[in-house]
């Protein structure tokens, strides 16, 4: 069986509302980022995963990509845990990701 989400079923997954400006940011995260629809079924799963650590998946404000982030309220442990899991993740579903220094965010930019 093939998923195929779509940017009002990736929105819905992330929790976001479904208008037209966020259909849109979606639209131009998938156009921006190689060989993303490879990944796309398993990030409702990506999502949950990252909820244990206290991690979500976002539209990025700033750029056109997915962004992963763990909230700045989070222990160092939970913090540890968020970034091993990323990193499992990462490697598993060979996502090409961009930590932005300083801070326990990545951007999704690509996929192998």
């Amino acid at each position: 069986m093939h998923l195929e989400l779509t940017p009002e079923a990736i929105l819905a997954q992330l929790g976001y509302n479904q208008n037209e400006q966020n259909i849109q940011k979606v639209k131009k995260i998938l156009s921006n980022t190689p060989n993303i629809e490879a990944f796309l079924p398993h990030l409702p799963s990506f999502a949950d995963a990252l909820a244990v650590e206290k991690g979500y998946i976002a539209l990025s404000n700033s750029k056109d990509y997915f962004k992963i982030k763990c909230d700045a309220d989070s222990s160092a442990a939970n913090e540890e845990a968020f970034h091993e899991l990323v990193k499992h993740w990462s490697d598993k579903y060979k996502l090409q990701l961009q930590r932005v220094v300083g801070k326990n965010t990545y951007y999704i930019i690509g996929h192998n």
